[in-house]
């Protein structure tokens, strides 16, 4: 099994490839960190992370010449499993707010927006409990009340209640985990989320959708 994490300049992918790496060991997965196209699209899964602001990486995305494209056709077209982390989980919606009004992939309905929290500081930074609320492969062994680690000031406010996977409570809902068909997304980080984000990770790589 081959695993894409897609490189368009919009982070540290250390982190997240050692986590990868770490999880896929047992099961023989060899992760590779990469910005070619044809060779995210010839992998078994793929995985967008993303970090910054919306805007910005909806664009660093469409400069990689055929990215977009090649993950459209790999996801959407060939259905292999697929995982975006923080902003690369909020580009899976129909548009972004942040700043301006950005087109998102639209693999999801739905729109990122501010969160809406007055009496509490944003951006939400830190551990916070997670409410499933429904069940999935991905988070199999995961319950509410485990605690996953955020950074972020905008979540993916979805159009279909079942595409949300589960959220947490900071100042009312906020979108954690979202997904449909071969197609999930979280808005914590898991390769900073210790046991909980290392489980999920495992369970993805061994998801068959």
């Amino acid at each position: 099994m081959r695993v894409a994490l897609v490189d368009y300049d919009s982070g540290n992918l250390h982190s997240a490839e050692k986590a990868f790496q770490k999880m896929g060991h047992d099961i023989g997965a060899e992760v590779i960190v990469t910005s070619d196209p044809e060779t995210a699209m010839k992998a078994d899964r793929i995985v967008l992370p993303g970090d910054g602001a919306f805007p910005a990486c909806r664009t660093a995305l469409g400069e990689v010449d055929g990215m977009a494209e090649a993950l459209r056709e790999a996801v959407l077209v060939q259905g292999k499993p697929f995982m975006g982390i923080c902003v690369g989980m909020q580009m899976l919606a129909s548009t972004g707010h942040e700043y301006r009004q950005t087109p998102g992939l639209d693999w999801i309905g739905g729109e990122v927006v501010s969160i809406d929290a007055p009496d509490l500081k944003v951006p939400h930074m830190g551990w916070n409990d997670l409410v499933v609320d429904h069940p999935h492969p991905v988070l199999d062994g995961i319950r509410t009340g485990d605690h996953a680690y955020f950074v972020h000031s905008w979540h993916f406010r979805v159009a279909d209640p079942a595409h949300l996977l589960a959220h947490v409570e900071y100042g009312g809902p906020v979108t954690a985990v979202v997904g449909r068909d071969n197609i999930v997304g979280t808005q914590f980080h898991p390769e900073k989320s210790q046991d909980i984000g290392l489980r999920l990770i495992a369970n993805f790589l061994r998801w068959n959708p």
